[in-house]
């Protein structure tokens, strides 16, 4: 098992930065490639971004890409996502996933194995 918590979110003004951790216990995250996602009010979960195991390549949904960083520090267990010039639209909670997996760079998995609990981002206009 795997327990993912999520921190760093909160209140924000528009053009502003947060650096979300994902922090992971029970077992290491380097046979897990890792995502980001979110949900905002009334909609349904979206993928943000996603790292391979290795952390050589990374994925971005087109709504933040060139404004989120996501990473990875195995020494620590966790990963993180970088968020600057945030907006208004990135409202929402975000949640960090882990998928096992063999290959050490591959595309975003379709699906993961293990959820955080969510921490909420709002970005007042």
């Amino acid at each position: 098992q795997v327990q993912l918590v999520e921190s760093g979110g909160g209140l924000v003004q528009a053009g502003g930065s947060l650096r979300l951790s994902c922090a992971a216990s029970g077992r290491t995250l380097s046979s897990y490639a890792m995502g980001w996602f979110r949900r905002a009010p009334g909609k349904d979960r979206e993928f943000v971004a996603a790292i391979t195991r290795s952390g050589g390549n990374t994925y971005y949904a087109d709504s933040v890409k060139g404004r989120f960083i996501i990473s990875r520090d195995t020494a620590k267990n966790t990963v993180y996502l970088q968020m600057n010039s945030l907006k208004p639209e990135d409202t929402a909670v975000y949640y960090c996933a882990a998928k096992w997996t063999i290959l050490r760079d591959s595309g975003p998995p379709p699906l993961y194995d293990y959820w955080g609990q969510g921490t909420q981002v709002t970005v007042s206009s």
